[in-house]
């Protein structure tokens, strides 16, 4: 099974230069704990639910910063025409719950998540994904930042 038949397709994505309260808002929006934050074009970073709680509301930061001061810079993505399993591997190897699809002109297609996956992987891929992502530590261990 590829990722496009299995991501979701309609993505909200929250611009660098806006609040965190306002991408809060479009995560409510949505239905979201995660966006994608693009500006001219192209995803710059991440900004997740977790990432507002840690690196702005315990560290004190009004409802008006930006995103750019709160998100994940480092973008990881995977190809909308790539195998399920390999990007299920992946996720759990990197610790992440989800991941922006892009084509390979490498535009936002859409989001594959761990919920996608388990409506359309098979339960030994989806099972894997969740044990390795589940184990503590790991490059975007929050509490790292």
């Amino acid at each position: 099974m590829k990722v496009k038949e299995c991501m979701t397709r309609n993505v909200k994505i929250a611009n660098p230069s806006q609040s965190i309260y306002q991408a809060a808002k479009l995560m409510i929006d949505c239905d979201s704990g995660a966006l994608p934050v693009g500006e001219n074009d192209r995803l710059v970073g991440m900004i997740t639910d977790r990432d507002i709680t840690l690196r702005a509301v315990a560290q004190n930061l009004p409802p008006d910063t930006p995103v750019r001061d709160v998100m994940s810079r480092e973008v990881l993505y995977c190809f909308d025409d790539e195998d399920v399993k390999s990007v299920a591997d992946n996720m759990g190897q990197q610790k992440i719950r989800r991941l922006p699809v892009v084509d390979r002109q490498k535009r936002l297609v859409g989001i594959i998540s761990l919920g996608d996956l388990a409506r359309g992987a098979d339960a030994r891929t989806v099972g894997h994904a969740v044990s390795d992502i589940s184990k503590p530590g790991g490059k975007h261990d929050q509490a790292r930042h």
